[in-house]
């Protein structure tokens, strides 16, 4: 049987509350080994600050990010690390020699791996059995407060990385879901078409929302986020699963459907 120019090809998942399953005590966690890491650095170069007062600079350079990532773009990490450090003390990270910048870059992406979120349970046995269907899998993740380099590293020492054809993190490519341009970077580097591709997610606006207006078809993990209108069309998954272990069975419906 010739295989249709529609039949998936292709299947991109997120990665928070996807593949991983974060929990806020471990964000809180790791939120403490940055700001304690910054206080530290900084105290080295003479310049003194109070947790609290560094505390604030770190949420306000948390929502200055989300506001950026909320128009589809994004910033690299380390301009994510100067934004941090210039809420401190305006011009701060300008002052800053290589070295004091280093540290303080180092333990806000090392506070990652310091307090990991666990791998989902299921996680290697669903991309194996998406592997063994033939199909290309991507991955597309807004990134947060952590860069794409140490989401790399945590994939690749719990046996995750090397199934995928390519990854595609928004510090990285400055770039952020919902926004159009992700997904379809992603799509161009597997050379898979969206009519071809399913894409895998928890969140309704990004996952959702954000892959359908590329024209993928969906797969909704429920559990984390609610739909506030369920007769919205446009926040309308094709296909919702309570976990992720059921995405193989669904994906493989999809495909016996599509090939009828």
């Amino acid at each position: 049987m010739a295989v249709s120019s529609t039949n998936p090809a292709a299947v991109t998942f997120d990665l928070w509350q996807t593949l991983l399953v974060d929990e806020r005590d471990l964000g809180q966690a790791r939120a403490e080994v940055r700001l304690e890491g910054a206080k530290s650095a900084l105290a080295k170069f003479g310049k003194k600050f109070g947790l609290e007062h560094i505390r604030e600079a770190y949420m306000s350079c948390f929502q200055q990010c989300r506001d950026v990532r909320d128009g589809g773009l994004d910033v690299d990490f380390r301009e994510q690390v100067s934004i941090f450090v210039n809420h401190i003390e305006p011009g701060l990270a300008e002052q800053l020699t290589p070295r004091v910048m280093d540290e303080v870059a180092e333990f806000y992406s090392d506070s990652f791996l310091t307090h990991p979120p666990p791998a989902h349970s299921d996680a290697v046995q669903v991309l194996q059995g998406i592997k063994d269907m033939g199909l290309k899998m991507g991955l597309i993740s807004n990134t947060g407060m952590t860069p794409g380099f140490t989401f790399r590293s945590y994939m690749a020492e719990r046996g995750m990385l090397d199934y995928f054809h390519t990854l595609t993190f928004s510090d990285e490519v400055k770039l952020a879901k919902p926004g159009r341009e992700i997904f379809m970077m992603t799509l161009r580097a597997m050379d898979a078409t969206p009519q071809q591709t399913i894409h895998v997610g928890d969140h309704v606006l990004n996952d959702v929302v954000g892959a359908k207006r590329c024209g993928l078809k969906t797969i909704w993990i429920t559990g984390f986020y609610e739909r506030e209108d369920p007769d919205d069309a446009e926040t309308e998954p094709d296909i919702t699963v309570s976990g992720l272990g059921e995405v193989v069975e669904a994906v493989a419906n999809a495909m016996e459907r599509n090939e009828k």
